[in-house]
């Protein structure tokens, strides 16, 4: 997943480091003005260029512009608070935990439904007031069958020697991780909550604190190196890796595999409703979500008159979707300044 998140605290020191680079969204905003387009944020990479690929030329045809501006999730919240009133995005994609601060920070303004065509064409879970969900990033355990055997669950990569060098993780900041640790809480521990048993099990274990890296991204690497042969992940990463030729197989841990939905927001004050909307309709509609549901993007269509293709239900299937684990972002921003000061410290010994 689009990895990063930020608490109040780190959320101040990211606007202000943020601040100069700010100019870029305005220099977009005013050729966006012009040509009657909108600005969307997606994240770097896939999305950046599936969305740019599938997503423009279609708003094209309808009579609108689209700038698709690659930037994480983070700096979409640290950018637009920089900005108030005059915000760089006409929408921004994010999961939970950046939406509940955006929530927060009145970032962001609920939806007219009735201004999108393909909104019943969504599950109501889908159906969200800020915002329609595009896709649910699954979450699991990627591992390479070539070099160890499947794991169980986040249990056997602590208690079989097997795995023992052979698996990395990342800090707080993604919420891959997190989502996996507030998991590994809840069997380690009393509850997702219970951070302090997941640092005593890290610190019985010292072996895994040299596989801390500072992404997924720097992960995948390390696992197309060899160096690495587990790391928690999405099925997008695991797609990704195959689609490079990697031998790479996706574990939905026995306890359940932690997932969050990916939403496009409209953000308080934009000028571009017309094209925010027909981009955000275009979206969800069926000919745009069965392209972003093929290689080397694999995402799960959220519109329900798309058919899963074989390899997304190899994966998870609509019926599963709802037996996922969601998070509670609330309690997760709540705690995650102080974990990722311990998680810090720790590492660093």
């Amino acid at each position: 997943m689009k990895d990063f998140e930020i608490s109040r605290r780190r959320f101040g020191y990211l606007v202000a480091g943020v601040a100069a680079s700010t100019m870029l969204p305005f220099s977009l905003r005013a050729a966006a003005a012009a040509q009657s387009s909108a600005i969307a944020a997606a994240f770097p990479g896939n999305w950046e260029d599936a969305y740019r690929n599938i997503l423009t030329p279609m708003l094209q045809k309808e009579g609108f512009g689209l700038t698709i501006a690659p930037v994480m999730a983070q700096d979409q919240l640290a950018k637009t608070m920089a900005s108030p009133g005059h915000p760089p995005y006409d929408t921004l994609l994010m999961s939970p935990g950046q939406t509940t601060v955006a929530i927060q920070n009145n970032l962001i303004q609920k939806i007219d439904p009735s201004r999108l065509k393909n909104w019943s064409l969504l599950d109501r879970s889908f159906q969200g007031e800020y915002g329609p969900t595009v896709t649910v990033e699954v979450n699991g355990i990627a591992y390479n069958p070539d070099l160890v055997p499947r794991p169980k669950g986040y249990r056997d990569l602590f208690e079989n020697p097997a795995y023992k060098g052979l698996v990395s993780w990342t800090g707080f900041e993604s919420n891959t991780a997190v989502m996996a640790y507030t998991e590994m809480a809840k069997i380690f521990g009393t509850g997702p909550e219970d951070m302090q048993a997941v640092f005593e099990l890290f610190k019985k274990h010292p072996d895994q604190l040299k596989g801390i890296v500072d992404s997924t991204n720097h992960q995948m690497t390390l696992f197309q190196q060899g160096e690495i042969a587990v790391f928690m992940c999405s099925t997008n990463n695991v797609a990704r890796l195959k689609s490079l030729g990697m031998n790479a197989e996706f574990v939905h841990p026995q306890t359940g595999s932690p997932a969050a939905p990916v939403n496009i927001h409209l953000t308080k004050g934009s000028t571009n409703l017309d094209a925010a909307y027909a981009y955000m309709d275009a979206a969800i509609s069926q000919s745009v979500q069965q392209q972003l549901m093929l290689p080397p993007t694999d995402m799960f269509p959220t519109n329900q008159t798309v058919a899963l293709s074989p390899a997304i239900a190899a994966y998870v299937t609509r019926d599963q979707i709802k037996t996922l684990v969601y998070p509670d972002w609330a309690s997760i921003n709540k705690n995650r300044d102080s974990w990722i000061r311990q998680f810090d410290t720790l590492v660093a010994g």
